[in-house]
Order: structure tokens, then sequence, then C-alpha cells
């Protein structure tokens, strides 16, 4: 017995043992025939096996007379039959299997069982709703039915209404738990309930949510998220790429940012449907092929992080186009309704992929095509030479036959600057709201470090008039080469000595919230989401 107690003996018991444990190691010192062969049998009261890959529960369990507690969570069991179980069974705990029918199970369910945990497998109802009443279970006290595919709320609360010592029961993480009056309607439909979802109701809670259980035309099956979109910060400036791509007949260029994320609904065109598992770059959107994506590399490299295990149908949505500044405000929210709540469950648990996208827009001049603009200009000089010859025209006149100048915009250019996968399982659990700061990570983008003095400029132009022959053979070949549009003026080739590299980090609100009405906190107000918003940047 001093082995047993001494910390430092091979047989010390652990710290955290439990009595059982405790009880048979003094049982195998002091009396060694009670433990020795069968005999074991009678004195185990709790087994647990967790994660070994067991498929299958047989007669051989019926030798552990005293059983009381059974553990088998994290295994391949698909159907478990009742008569196998012992008779003293209180606590069975199926956590993390692949059952789908309790038909077996309710054969001959043990009499005194108090806890049944179901939680992480495969039942839907309304098929399975039946086997969860007192006729089967009629001492339960505890039910873990989390994270199955239950989707008739009115249906299984009437069968649960029959489980008079039901104190514990754990429904989140099924379709049914996303219907906004969920909870208040549990909560006033099964009054005796005391934790729901692993959250104790309170006198209030029950107080606030009294006679919704008398209004079931309250409860419809579909599901309402609000998306909110906040400030885009970290875009790099358009006006120092167009300075540095000054060309003989520069355009009118125009940028444009937005946000784009994915989302389920029950009923959508499938036209307008892609599918969630396609790389994020691509989605519905057009996106240059000649700018590479900033995040191309690190999706490359971690190719199961992106995918999903299961495709189902999403649409793309898009905020509207806001011009750069440093701080870009989106000001975006939409109001969503889902009436698949089996498919909104499965694109919570994969979560959704938030894309900034920028959009370049060229304007020409109409008359402005490089090919007729020689020939129309020429012309036009011509006639104006022999119009001036006859008639003198007044330059005032001349202002007024002056149009406004037409532009011809050309289809608009889009890339990805950044994509990333927000996570919104919390959604499935207890929590209504998830508010996150994605961070795209560091952009590389050419700016201007130093843009060129005037002082520099002069004494350039000074060299350039002393230089050789030679050189003014290369500015006549710039010349040449500006009719295809290639040329670089000196004050571009002046700011390429300034051109450098700066890292920017790209970084973009987003929260999306499930709706909960009648709520038990009340609805968080505007000030209290921005706040949340604000903890998470």
């Amino acid at each position: 017995m001093e082995l047993l107690s001494d910390r430092h003996s091979p047989w010390a018991l652990l710290p955290d043992c439990s009595p059982q444990d405790q009880h048979l190691r003094e049982m195998a010192v002091l009396a060694p025939e009670l433990v020795h062969g069968s005999n074991i049998f009678q004195v185990l009261r709790s087994l647990r096996i967790v994660g070994k890959g067991v498929e299958e529960v047989d007669e051989g369990l019926l030798q552990l007379q005293q059983l009381e507690e059974l553990i088998l969570s994290t295994n391949q069991i698909s159907r478990i039959t009742s008569a196998n179980l012992p008779r003293t069974l209180k606590v069975l705990e199926l956590c993390c299997n692949v059952v789908a029918d309790l038909q077996d199970l309710c054969a001959q369910p043990p009499p005194e069982l108090q806890h049944l945990g179901l939680g992480y497998n495969r039942l839907c109802g309304p098929s399975e709703d039946k086997y969860l009443t007192a006729a089967f279970w009629p001492n339960l006290v505890s039910l873990d039915l989390s994270f199955n595919n239950f989707t008739d709320l009115l249906g299984l609360v009437s069968q649960l209404s029959s489980l008079q010592k039901l104190r514990i029961l754990l429904l989140q993480g099924n379709p049914l738990a996303l219907i906004p009056t969920y909870r208040g309607f549990l909560v006033d439909s099964l009054p005796r309930l005391s934790i729901l979802d692993d959250i104790h109701i309170g006198p209030e809670e029950r107080h606030q949510f009294q006679g919704l259980a008398r209004q079931p035309e309250l409860i419809r099956s579909e599901a309402q998220v609000v998306v909110s979109i906040g400030e885009i910060k970290g875009v790099p400036d358009p006006s120092t790429r167009q300075q540095l791509e000054v060309g003989s007949e520069a355009p009118v260029i125009t940028y444009s940012y937005c946000v784009t994320y994915k989302f389920v609904e029950g009923e959508e065109i499938e036209d307008e449907v892609t599918k969630i598992h396609q790389r994020p770059v691509a989605a519905t959107l057009d996106v240059d092929s000649s700018v590479q994506d900033t995040r191309e590399t690190k999706c490359q490299q971690e190719p199961a992080a992106m995918e999903d295990p299961k495709a189902h149908s999403v649409k793309v949505f898009v905020t509207p186009g806001k011009p750069w500044a440093d701080t870009i405000d989106c000001s975006y929210r939409k109001e969503h309704t889902a009436k698949d709540l089996v498919g909104l469950k499965s694109y919570l648990a994969c979560g959704t992929i938030v894309s900034v996208m920028e959009e370049k827009v060229l304007s020409w001049p109409v008359d402005a095509d490089p090919e007729e603009n020689t020939v129309t200009k020429g012309k036009a000089r011509q006639g104006l030479q022999k119009d001036s010859a006859k008639v003198p025209v007044p330059r005032d006149k001349q202002k007024k036959k002056e149009k406004p100048c037409e532009l011809r915009s050309n289809p608009p250019i889009r890339r990805t600057l950044g994509t990333q996968r927000v996570t919104l399982e919390t959604l499935l659990a207890t929590e209504d709201l998830v508010a996150t700061v994605c961070d795209f990570g560091i952009l590389i983008t050419e700016q201007l470090l130093q843009p060129p003095s005037l002082e520099e400029k002069e004494r350039k132009k000074g060299k350039g008039k002393s230089k050789k022959p030679k050189a003014e053979s290369q500015s006549s070949w710039k010349t040449a080469a500006s009719t295809k549009g290639k040329r670089k003026t000196k004050d571009s080739a002046e700011l390429e000595e300034g051109r450098g590299l700066q890292l920017v980090p790209l970084t973009v609100q987003f929260q999306m919230q499930l709706v909960r009405w009648p709520s038990a906190a009340g609805t968080q107000s505007q000030e209290s989401t921005a706040a949340a918003v604000g903890k998470a940047q």
C-alpha cells in the first residue's frame, strides 16, 4: 500500500486518477483474487474506449454486470444494439461516431439511463424524433443531440416534452438551431429545462420568452443573416502607378475598389451560382490575367486549407465600387434569408471567402483612335487653313463651336488584391456574431521614394543639350517607339530613378450576424458591433 501512496514509486497513482482506478489498485494489493481473470468484470463500473476504431458493440459487454458508464466517443459505430448493453447502464456516450439510426438502440434500452450522448453524428429528423420520448428513456436527465441534422423544431419539441426528468439539452449545431426563435421557443416549451446549449436558463430569460410556445406560427424554417463590411485600409495609391506609366496618348484612368464575399441562399438562379470549392481568385469576376495575385503563392502552398470538405452552391456578392482613399469606407450592409437550413449549416461550417477587388477603366476621347486620328487631324487642319483663308472666324465663335470631350471607355480590368477565408463555425454554436478584420498580408507595389527636384530636372536638361549626336539618335529612337505606344518621356525616366518598393498592409472589416428573435441578451446595437470590430482589429 505504501508503494501506491509514495509519489516516487513506479506504482504511484496519478494525481488526476479516478476513484475507481484507486479502488482497483488497492484491491489488487489487498485481495488480488477478486481482480484475477473474469472476476474483473464484476468490479468495473466505468469503461472508456475513445478513438480506437470500434465499429460494433457485441454481447461480450454483458459480462460487465456492474457497468454504469460506457464512453465510446470518436469511433466508427454506425448502429448499436441495445440488447448488448448492460441493464445497469446510467451513462452512454456515443459522441463523434456515424450513428444514423436509433431503432436498434431503442429496442431494449437500459431503463436507468440518465445521460445519452449522440452529438456529432448523422441523425436527422423527423424519422428519428419518435425515438426521443419517455417511452424509451423514462429517467433521462441529460440529452446531447448537438451537431446533427435535425430540421423540424416543432416536431422535435413535441417529442422531447414527454421527458419529464430532462434538465440538460444540447441542440446547437443543428440546422433548426439557426431559426431566429429557436432558443425562445425551446425555453418556453420545456419549462423543466435548466441548461440549454451549455447556457443556464434564468428566471429573467424564462419570463421574457413566456407565451412564445403558444405561437407556433412564428416558427419558420428559415434563417436570417446580416453581413456588414466596413473600412478597407492599405490600398496602394493608383496615381503613383499612373505617373510610372506615362505614355504619348495617356488615357483617363479611373480606379474603383470593392469587396466580394460568398453566401449560400435557399432560392437562387442557377446561372448566378458558383461553387465555393473553386479557387477564390476566379469567383464570377473577370480577373486581369496579366496581373499576378498577391496571394496566389500562398494559395498554391496551402491548397488543402482553401478546399471545402463538401461543395455546395453559393452566390458571389459584391459591394458598390468606391474611389481610392487612404481609408475606403464601404458602409455595406445586406440582410440574407436562407431557406435551406442544411445548406446554411454546411456553409457556416466551411466558412466564407472574402476578397478585395480593384477595377481599372481606361477612357479615351472618341476621336483619339491611333489610326484614324492622324488622318482626321490632317484633314481638319487643311480645312481650317482653307476656311481661314476665305473668311476669318472670330475666336469667340470658335470657342462656341467646341464641344465637350466625349470619352469612350474600354471594358473594365479587374484584379484581386487579396483573398482570405473567414471562419464562421462559431455561429453554429452559441455565438451570434463573427466580427473580424481580414488581414491580406503585405502588398508589394511600386512607389516613388523621392520624386526628382526641379534643380535635378534643370541639371539633366543642361546635360542633354551638351550631349553628342549619338544621344540625339537615342532620343529619336524613343520618338519612333512612341508611335507604338511604348515611348517613355524624360519625366518618366526621371521617375524611374525614384522608383522603389513600399510594403503596404491590406485589411478590411468584415462581420456576419445571425439574427435571433427575441434575443435573451437583447439585440446588439451598432455601437457594440463597432466595438467588437475594433476589438478584433
